[in-house]
């Protein structure tokens, strides 16, 4: 990577060009089928747990082993939720998105979006 103090700065026009070439969608895309389905996912276990611990008193009071009961298993179940969503995700970005993000930043620094080709009216 360039040293902040030898770098030249990049006009909108070379952000342009890589917002729109193939890559960057191919990022987003890899980004968003990863992202979208495990938010949806978590955010549902979630009010589900909220909507138990609300409505559904007595089946979370029901005690599995000494005074631990259901709901506090699935409150801790939440915290291993995060983590394992968070793990999963750094094992996707490395596989999926981290390369193609890694090319783009050393063409980016290269200027090499720089009239890479004709500018296409946005509208």
């Amino acid at each position: 990577m360039t040293p902040p103090t030898d770098r030249k700065l990049l006009t909108p026009e070379e952000y342009r060009q890589a917002q729109d070439s193939p890559e960057f969608t191919e990022l987003r895309r890899r980004f968003r089928s990863f992202a979208v389905p495990m938010t949806v996912a978590f955010l549902a276990w979630y009010l589900l747990y909220v909507l138990l611990s609300t409505y559904a008193h007595d089946f979370m009071s029901t005690q599995v082993f000494g005074n631990v009961n259901i709901g506090i298993l699935l409150g801790l179940g939440q915290f291993v939720t995060t983590f394992l969503i968070t793990q999963l995700y750094v094992r996707h970005a490395g596989r999926s998105t981290d390369p193609i993000a890694d090319e783009m930043r050393q063409r980016l620094e290269a200027h090499e979006f720089a009239g890479s080709r004709e500018e296409t009216p946005r509208g």
